[in-house]
C-alpha cells in the first residue's frame, strides 16, 4: 500500500460539481424531504434484521432436518449482508438518521456482522471514497497477490485462471472481517494515524476490537455449542455457510461497480496530483448497474447506484432512484460519463471479461 499525499485537481472551470449540487439540493428543497433515510428504510431494517435473527432462534430453539438447518444458514448470510448494505453501510456514512447517535447505534451493526467500524470507516469513507479505483491507495482493490483487479498491480502466473476461482474466494470476505482482517487493519491504521473524525484511542480501540470479536464468537459458536444441543460441527459448517453467503452477496456487489470493463483504475502523476476533481474522478471509476431493478434496488441498499452513492454518500440509499436522473442528465450536459450496465447479467459478465483480461500476461496481453 503506497501513502504518498494524493491531491485533485481544483479545476473545474464548467462548474459541473457546483452545477450538480445545486440541482440535488433543489430536488430535496422542492420536494421539502429530509436527505436522511426515511420509514421506508426503517422498514426495511426491521425486515433485514428479521431474516438475519430468526433463523439463529428457530436453529436453537427447534429439533428440524439437518437440510432445514442449512437453508436456515443461508437465509442468514442473505440478512447478514441485507444488514450490511442497507442499514450498516447509510448509518456509517452518515446517512440513515438526521441525528448522530441514531446513525452511531445502527452503525454498530456492523460488529453483529464480525467487522469493526473504526476499521470500516478508514477503509470504506477514508480511504475508498476519497481514493476510489486509485492504484496503491484504495484498499478495496487490493485483494493480496491471489487476485490482479488493476493493470498496476504486479501479476503472477496463476492469475490467468483468476476469472474461474476468484468468485469462490469472495465469499470469505466477512470470515477474513472475523479472523484476521480487523487485527491487521487495526495495527495499520493505528500505525498511520489514519481516521474519519476523533482520532481513537488505541488502547480504547483494541479492547473494543477483543472484546466484540469474544462476544461475536461466543453468541454465534460457544453458546450454540454448550447450552444446545447441537453438534458442534454443525455449528461451525452452519457458521462458515452463513459467512459465505453474505461474503459473495458483498463481494459481487462491491466488484460489480469498481471491477469491471467500464470503470477506469487511475495512477497520480509524479507530484501525487490527479488530473480530475474529485467529483468527476467518481464518474470515470464507478459504475451503476440494473437501476431499473425494484429487487436489486432494494435489497442492495443502493449500491448498484453507485456513481449517486460516490458523489452524494451523505444521502440516503432510498433517494437514489430519483436523484439518479438529475445526476445522468447532468453528467451527459458536461460530456462527462455515466456508465451503467441495464442488468445485472451484463455488469456480471464485464466484471468476469476484466478479471480475465487482468489474468493476462501484461507483457504479451494486447488490449
Amino acid at each position: 500500500m503506497v501513502n504518498k499525499q494524493i491531491a485533485f485537481s481544483r479545476v473545474d472551470s464548467a462548474n459541473f460539481f457546483k452545477t450538480l449540487n445545486k440541482r440535488v439540493n433543489g430536488y430535496f428543497k422542492d420536494n421539502n424531504i429530509a436527505r436522511s433515510g426515511n420509514w421506508k428504510l426503517h422498514l426495511k431494517t426491521i425486515i433485514m434484521f428479521s431474516i438475519y435473527l430468526t433463523p439463529y432462534f428457530l436453529f436453537l430453539t427447534l429439533s428440524l432436518p439437518t437440510w432445514v438447518q442449512l437453508i436456515l444458514t443461508v437465509v442468514m448470510g442473505i440478512g447478514m449482508a441485507g444488514i450490511g448494505m442497507n442499514v450498516m453501510h447509510d448509518a456509517n456514512h452518515g446517512a440513515y438518521s438526521s441525528k448522530k447517535w441514531i446513525n452511531k447505534v445502527m452503525g454498530s451493526s456492523i460488529y453483529i456482522l464480525a467487522g469493526n467500524a473504526y476499521n470500516w470507516k478508514v477503509q470504506h469513507n477514508v480511504l475508498h471514497h476519497t481514493y476510489t479505483n486509485i492504484h496503491g491507495h484504495d484498499e478495496d482493490l487490493e485483494a493480496g497477490r491471489i487476485l490482479r483487479f488493476s493493470k498496476h498491480a504486479k501479476w503472477h502466473r496463476f492469475h490467468k485462471f483468476q476469472h474461474y476461482y476468484g468468485v469462490f474466494l469472495y465469499g470469505l470476505l466477512t470470515f477474513n472481517w472475523a479472523l484476521t482482517t480487523d487485527f491487521q487493519q487495526t495495527y495499520r491504521y493505528l500505525k498511520r494515524k489514519l481516521s474519519f473524525g476523533e482520532f481513537p484511542n488505541p488502547s480504547t480501540q483494541w479492547s473494543l476490537l477483543i472484546i466484540t470479536k469474544i462476544i461475536y464468537f461466543g453468541l454465534w459458536i460457544v453458546i450454540p455449542i454448550l447450552f444446545f444441543n447441537i453438534v458442534w460441527w454443525k455449528i461451525l459448517i452452519g457458521f462458515f455457510i452463513m459467512h459465505y453467503v453474505a461474503g459473495v452477496i458483498l463481494s459481487v456487489v462491491f466488484q460489480l461497480a469498481h471491477v469491471v470493463e467500464d470503470a477506469e483504475v487511475f495512477l497520480p502523476d509524479e507530484s501525487g496530483t490527479m488530473k480530475n476533481t474529485w467529483a468527476i474522478h467518481q464518474l470515470f471509476t464507478t459504475v451503476n448497474f440494473a437501476n431499473k431493478n425494484k429487487i436489486m434496488n432494494w435489497f442492495t441498499g443502493g449500491l448498484n447506484h453507485q456513481v449517486e452513492h460516490h458523489i452524494f454518500p451523505h444521502i440516503s440509499h432510498v433517494h437514489y432512484t430519483k436523484i439518479s436522473k438529475i445526476v445522468k442528465e447532468t453528467a451527459k450536459e458536461f460530456n462527462l460519463p455515466y456508465n451503467e450496465y441495464k442488468t445485472t447479467r451484463k455488469a456480471l459478465i464485464a466484471h468476469f471479461k476484466h478479471l480475465k483480461q487482468m489474468g493476462l500476461n501484461p507483457a504479451t496481453a494486447t488490449v
